[in-house]
């Protein structure tokens, strides 16, 4: 698997995970820096290298769009699996970019199968204000006020208070109960099982978003 990713401490983590869990399953992940690499430089390290697979850790929409531009119109690549990071190819700017080429992309969406009865209403709330389906990225967006106004409302705006307050959170969010938890070898807290879906863009219709796998 290669991995196109821009300079990133963010980026660099989840390349990092990759590595740690593929290697132990006989995996490679082969690093492909986007900051000196052109669209067609990367191209033709993918052949060079015969990666199966390309996971994009890019912004859009550049340098995302032209990779993904290139990568199609390579013959040398056209069995080639591309990837991209949680809920970029559900906005409208990646469909209004690359059209058929941006589908058959699979990227991550927390978003459970069926909204809960809050869910619903926020997602019609959203709906009338955008003119459009919202994405995953919405929802997060509420959710994550959510929990901050519970926080303050019950611990007040103190900081030590507030640092004390996370493991005791438990909120009805859009796509539901929300508790915070630490994990091993991450230092913040966060929700770490909300409803997981691998998804793209149906390539018979890409503006349909359809469901690979549930987790």
């Amino acid at each position: 698997m290669a991995v196109a990713a821009q300079s990133s401490v963010y980026w660099a983590s989840g390349a990092r995970i990759l590595r740690d869990h593929l290697a132990p399953r006989g995996g490679t992940v082969i690093e492909l820096d986007l900051g000196r690499l052109s669209p067609t430089a990367v191209c033709d390290e993918l052949v060079g290298n015969r990666a199966t697979a390309l996971l994009l850790l890019a912004g859009i929409p550049e340098p995302a769009v032209s990779i993904v531009k290139a990568v199609r119109r390579d013959q040398r690549l056209a069995e080639i699996m591309i990837g991209a990071p949680a809920g970029q190819p559900e906005f409208a700017e990646w469909a209004t970019s690359l059209g058929d080429d941006g589908a058959a992309i699979p990227f991550l969406r927390y978003l459970p199968e069926h909204l809960s009865p809050l869910g619903a209403r926020v997602e019609k709330a959203l709906h009338e204000r955008l003119t459009e389906t919202p994405s995953f990225v919405a929802f997060e967006g509420y959710d994550t006020v959510t929990v901050l106004a519970d926080v303050l409302r019950s611990h007040g705006t103190d900081r030590a208070s507030t640092a004390k307050s996370w493991s005791r959170v438990a909120v009805e969010g859009t796509r539901g109960q929300i508790r915070l938890s630490r994990t091993p070898d991450i230092s913040v807290w966060q929700w770490a099982w909300p409803p997981v879906q691998v998804v793209d863009r149906d390539p018979a219709e890409p503006d349909r978003i359809r469901i690979l796998h549930t987790g």
